[in-house]
């Protein structure tokens, strides 16, 4: 495989999760890039993208927190990189999406009432959240550790 197919399959997979194709592109090449990140016109070029496509792309994946702006001193333009630790940063954004689907069943737990087979699916999905909420803070606490001895 090629890095042109990873960056594709890159775009097609974070296309699936909700961001553009072209984010999921960006993301693909700053994973892969071997210098400091790349400005807007340096990123479309390598894509093949417009500028303004290229500029919803970076502002999308700076709003999700995927993505940093910085500036290098003497330099005109701003550089875009992967935020530090990102996946973890992802992970830990998510979280608060776990309360959202806990609380969400328990809006329809209250609605349901106390029918047995409607409650189960409910209930499921809140215990599930109430489960990930739990655990998966714990288990990031464990991946900084892991993190910090390599």
């Amino acid at each position: 495989m090629s890095v042109d197919e990873f960056v594709e399959d890159a775009g097609l997979f974070y296309e699936r999760l909700g961001l553009s194709r072209t984010s999921g592109r960006v993301m693909g090449l700053l994973l892969t890039t071997d210098s400091g990140g790349a400005d807007a016109p340096e990123l479309a070029e390598a894509l093949g993208v417009a500028k303004s496509s290229m500029s919803v792309a970076l502002r999308q994946l700076e709003q999700a927190g995927l993505i940093e702006r910085f500036r290098v001193r003497g330099e005109r333009r701003d550089r875009h990189r992967l935020a530090e630790d990102v996946f973890a940063r992802a992970f830990r954004a998510k979280l608060a999406e776990f309360d959202g689907f806990r609380a969400l069943a328990e809006q329809g737990l209250r609605a349901v009432g106390d029918d047995p087979v409607r409650r189960r699916r409910l209930e499921l999905m809140r215990d599930m959240y109430a489960f990930m909420m739990d655990r998966f803070p714990r288990l990031l606490d464990e991946w900084d550790e892991l993190k910090d001895r390599r």
